[in-house]
């Protein structure tokens, strides 16, 4: 892995190596980092990984625009994965006249506009005119196609020359370790060489489960510091990561005041840096 830093504006193409730049690291509430937001780019391909409230003002800070964005993929309908869409969504529908793609099953395209989405994006006034909105008039979506004989619900989209692969996470209620009892989320495995875990708790069972099946480069992984019972803990993940794979593994999603926190000395590759490219 080489780590550069950002210089003028984003790229949304390279010269065809893997690449992954975070907008934010931080967590739902930070007040510094901003949110855990990431564009991967290979070749002439990219995709927006969330789409959090701050995500369209990230841009801005790269001297970019949210509305470059082509495809998107959204893990869970956290205000800081999706809070900045209904900005994407009208930015398109007025200004470029183009729906962006949207890689994700019928079932979390019902849960999104139904519970996010509609309240403010239904309905549309123009010289007087009152018209009923959907999904798909801001949308295109993409449907990812089922991979058999996984332990969880598992699957596969293409956006050109990147490969990536879904995956259900244990996110949000505390009082299980089940994923089918979770809130819907989701993490995604890149080019079968790197997983993003997006938000979570502690999982060694994925973690054993992807890492057997394929041989990663590196791990993103959602942690914070002190008690939450709804993410990772460092202390789990520092004590249930196996060390070959701690030595991959980069901690995002951290809540503020973190930033300087010295993880290399048990093991792990670092915390993830806002507004630098992780290239492959």
């Amino acid at each position: 892995m080489n780590c550069r830093d950002f210089k003028n504006t984003i790229q949304l193409k390279n010269d065809g190596q893997l690449s992954l730049f975070f907008l934010g690291t931080g967590s739902a509430f930070t007040k510094k980092n901003f949110q855990n937001n990431i564009i991967v780019v290979k070749g002439d391909s990219h995709v927006l990984i969330d789409c959090g409230t701050l995500c369209p003002y990230s841009f801005s800070t790269f001297n970019s625009k949210i509305t470059d964005i082509e495809n998107i993929l959204i893990t869970h309908s956290h205000a800081d994965h999706i809070g900045g869409l209904e900005e994407v969504a009208l930015m398109n529908m007025y200004i470029t006249k183009r729906r962006p793609k949207m890689i994700l099953t019928d079932e979390y395209k019902k849960i999104l506009w139904e519970n996010s989405l509609k309240g403010g994006l239904s309905l549309r006034g123009e010289d007087g005119i009152r018209q009923k909105m959907t999904f798909d008039d801001y949308f295109e979506q993409i449907k990812p196609v089922q991979i058999k004989k996984a332990p969880r619900p598992f699957c596969s989209a293409k956006i050109g020359e990147l490969d990536l692969k879904i995956f259900r996470t244990k996110h949000l209620f505390a009082s299980t370790n089940n994923w089918k009892n979770s809130y819907y989320s989701v993490g995604v495995l890149i080019d079968n060489r790197v997983l993003f875990t997006g938000d979570s708790k502690n999982d060694p069972e994925l973690i054993n489960w992807i890492s057997s099946e394929y041989k990663l480069d590196a791990i993103f992984h959602d942690c914070q510091f002190g008690y939450n019972a709804v993410h990772a803990q460092y202390s789990e993940l520092k004590d249930t990561i196996p060390e070959e794979l701690k030595s991959k593994t980069l901690l995002c999603h951290y809540n503020d005041g973190s930033e300087n926190t010295n993880v290399k000395k048990d093991g792990f590759a670092g915390l993830v840096r806002r507004g630098v490219y992780y290239e492959f």
